[in-house]
């Protein structure tokens, strides 16, 4: 075996440390040009993705926005259309009302129509004429009863309330055919 000089060895060793040295820098420095390459592109996916979910907010939000434009263009148009047919029937009511009283017939009311084409809104239709008669054989006012059941459907009362105020105020006991007649058929 060959044996080298102490000063060789030290010397050889000051190279290899040096150059590995040298190495493990350049590792490093490759490491950390890695590592900010995958910084800087899931920085960049990131933004992508941002970029995309506000777009896709965004679209949303104006469907949303323009089903609502929407809906509340219906409403109006049916709030529209309700106003009217409340106020042909109130001029309706107003008419019949002095038919009843017998004053003079109330003056025509006219009513402006509809700009544009509405959906078909339900009418109330006539009732045939029946006056029932009571036990001591008078008869009631069966038109007024209908007005005033008229009158109480149209300002919300329900079914019940109209039913008991014809029985108490009219003495009418079976209260159906007027209430089907304004009300429609009870399910």
């Amino acid at each position: 075996m060959s044996a080298g000089k102490p000063g060789d060895l030290s010397r050889k060793q000051q190279d290899l440390r040096a150059t590995t040295a040298e190495r493990l820098e350049a590792i490093v420095k490759a490491a950390e040009r890695a590592a900010e390459g995958v910084i800087d592109d899931a920085e960049a996916q990131a933004h992508r993705y941002l970029a995309q979910a506000r777009a896709e907010a965004d679209r949303l939000a104006e469907d949303r926005a323009a089903e609502l434009a929407d809906l509340v263009d219906s409403l109006l148009g049916q709030a529209i259309a309700l106003r009217q047919e409340a106020e042909r029937l109130q001029v309706t009511l107003e008419a019949a009302r002095s038919r009843i009283e017998g004053d003079e017939p109330a003056p025509r009311t006219e009513i402006a129509e509809p700009q544009e084409e509405l959906p078909e809104v339900p009418r109330l239709r006539a009732v045939e004429r029946e006056e029932p008669a009571e036990a001591d054989g008078r008869r009631t006012d069966a038109a007024g009863a209908r007005l005033l059941a008229t009158q109480m459907a149209v300002s919300g009362s329900s079914r019940e309330e109209i039913e008991l105020r014809l029985r108490n105020g009219f003495q009418i006991e079976d209260a159906d055919a007027i209430l089907d007649a304004i009300l429609g058929p009870e399910d």
